[in-house]
């Protein structure tokens, strides 16, 4: 029996020899490959990775190379985003109607409305999450076993979740300030509208900016944080132009609270308690670490709750005159499958007003606010000389479009619209397509040139509804087109009109597969009159509401994007019993 053991043991320990040995053969023969050869894959790998990468893994990869890419990747970064959509049941208001599972081929009336199920309103308290994983698969809610359908004889009901919908932007717009001027005022002029603004511990928020280097392993995001988050100058397109991310909204809000003029020391004399918790970076960092847990993920937001259930003004008034400025999609906070965090789903965070780059269509609470553009004036004479390059730029282009292709997407219109623009180029040189896969779209001054050499833009849905081209297109006195009333029309109540059609172009994707006209065709339909009065409305009224001006500016004649959304905020807490 010693024997057998002793030889058995021998022969085990020879074949780990032999396997040290081979694995050192192959290591010898990888590390021979010459470095240009091996730098050559992977730039090949690198450059088709959106279609040879396995859907398991395509969102670090997609997000990875386009992170810097602002066209190819919209405000969120997970890949065939759909969006849900929440009907309000007339007959049981207590009950909502949300989304279980997403059906690719709705017939209603817009193409994010997939699946409409009525279960009860979810969420979850931050209690129920300590030393706990959450269970990111909700599987399939229902009532009594009824699913509603997209249809299937339901269209009233989705009917009225847009209505809801409607409702909910009138509601917010019924908060705006009726003030024309500039919040640069004295402290005098505050009329006892105090801001507060928390000094959180640092893990909150400074020390995430300081993990800007291992956000992305493979390229300087700390670039973009530079001057409280401008990102650095852009010396050829003028002065206050700065290559800005479009998730930097965190740090730019954040310098610019901390020297309003009615800001307030003291917490009793306050009537608006600002929460400079960078959220949009506390989800970025994990993107692309592997075996993150979702316990892990929430772990930040849950500490913040435990730290704020421990002030006195939240208490007093469980967090409704609080509000949160997040530099990411709402979506990214209400986590599906693995994909971001919870915060937003937790119980205490319902009363706050958030402030996002894309809101969740039906929360009364969150309210959309532009993505940063690349724009950010120091003095109104800064607007005033962008306003008359912009109305005055010579249009070569009838349409101009900035960003790629969505070829694993089949509800995407893009590919389409990237055909269209082909024909009518090829044709009449009319339509201008800026392809984000080259990498043009990394330089600033490229894409502001492409916006202000065209006479419409094409904005159609990315991963998610909205996208920072948007309002760079604006900014540059480009009528944007859209596809989809999500992109625009349903999430900024306090910066874009109601009236729609003085600043747009809506051309239904539907209608536009189904008729099969090309899309440059249909825009060369519009007046050269209309266009004038478009692009005027968006120079002269729009544009200086939709830049966020750097911390110190001396803008005096105008209210930016910043001022607009503080002044609406004070007017929200005013209005609070």
């Amino acid at each position: 029996m010693a024997v057998s053991r002793r030889s058995s043991a021998i022969t085990k320990q020879s074949k780990k020899v032999e396997e040290r040995r081979k694995a050192g053969l192959y290591g010898a023969v990888l590390y021979g490959i010459p470095a240009a050869i091996f730098l050559t894959l992977f730039m090949l790998l690198w450059s088709s990775s959106t279609s040879i990468v396995s859907r398991r893994f395509i969102h670090v990869w997609v997000s990875s190379r386009k992170l810097t890419n602002l066209y190819c990747l919209s405000a969120g970064s997970r890949p065939d985003f759909q969006i849900p959509i929440q009907v309000v049941n007339h007959s049981r208001p207590e009950l909502a109607l949300r989304e279980s599972e997403t059906l690719r081929n709705s017939s209603s009336n817009n193409g994010y409305i997939k699946e409409i199920v009525e279960v009860p309103e979810p969420s979850i308290s931050a209690e129920s999450m300590k030393n706990k994983e959450i269970n990111d698969d909700d599987g399939e809610h229902s009532v009594n076993g009824r699913r509603i359908t997209a249809g299937s004889g339901d269209e009233e009901e989705i009917m009225n979740a847009m209505k809801a919908i409607e409702e909910q932007l009138r509601r917010q717009r019924s908060w705006m300030s009726v003030s024309t001027g500039n919040t640069n005022v004295g402290a005098a002029e505050c009329g006892g509208r105090g801001i507060y603004v928390y000094e959180l511990p640092a893990k909150f928020n400074k020390e995430l900016v300081e993990q800007c280097g291992e956000m992305v392993p493979w390229m300087d995001f700390c670039k973009h944080f530079r001057n409280e988050g401008l990102g650095d100058p852009i010396p050829a397109l003028g002065k206050g132009w700065y290559n800005t991310h479009q998730y930097a909204l965190e740090p730019i809000f954040h310098s610019r609270i901390l020297k309003h003029p009615c800001r307030v020391y003291k917490q009793d004399e306050a009537k608006l308690f600002y929460v400079p918790y960078y959220g949009g970076l506390d989800i970025l960092r994990w993107h692309f670490k592997n075996n993150v847990t979702n316990s892990l993920k929430d772990s930040l937001g849950l500490e913040l709750i435990q730290w704020l259930s421990e002030q006195k003004p939240w208490i007093q008034n469980s967090g409704k005159d609080h509000v949160f400025v997040l530099g990411k999609i709402s979506w990214d906070f209400r986590r599906n499958a693995n994909w971001g965090t919870k915060f937003l789903e937790f119980d205490e965070l319902q009363n706050p007003i958030k402030l996002l780059i894309e809101r969740q269509p039906w929360h009364q609470n969150d309210v959309g606010i532009p993505h940063p553009t690349f724009f950010h004036p120091h003095t109104d004479d800064n607007v005033f000389a962008w306003q008359r390059k912009a109305h005055r730029s010579k249009r070569k282009h009838l349409v101009g479009f900035a960003g790629a292709a969505r070829p694993d997407s089949l509800e995407n219109i893009r590919s389409l619209l990237i055909d269209h623009c082909a024909a009518a180029a090829a044709a009449e040189r009319l339509c201008r397509h800026m392809d984000c896969t080259s990498g043009d779209c990394d330089r600033p001054e490229a894409v502001i040139e492409l916006f202000l050499e065209s006479e419409f833009c094409l904005q159609p849905p990315g991963d998610s509804p909205t996208r920072k081209s948007v309002f760079d297109s604006l900014i540059s006195g480009c009528i944007p087109v859209f596809f989809d009333p999500f992109t625009a029309y349903y999430q900024y109540p306090w910066h874009l009109p109601e009236d729609y059609g003085k600043y747009s172009v809506m051309i239904d994707k539907k209608e536009l597969k189904r008729s099969g006209e090309n899309v440059v065709e249909k825009l060369k339909g519009i007046s050269m009159e209309k266009r004038e009065e478009m692009r005027r409305y968006i120079v002269y009224e729009l544009m200086p509401g939709l830049v966020y001006g750097d911390s110190n500016n001396l803008i005096r004649k105008f209210q930016d994007a910043y001022d607009i959304a503080i002044n609406n905020l004070l007017r929200r807490v005013s209005m609070l019993k």
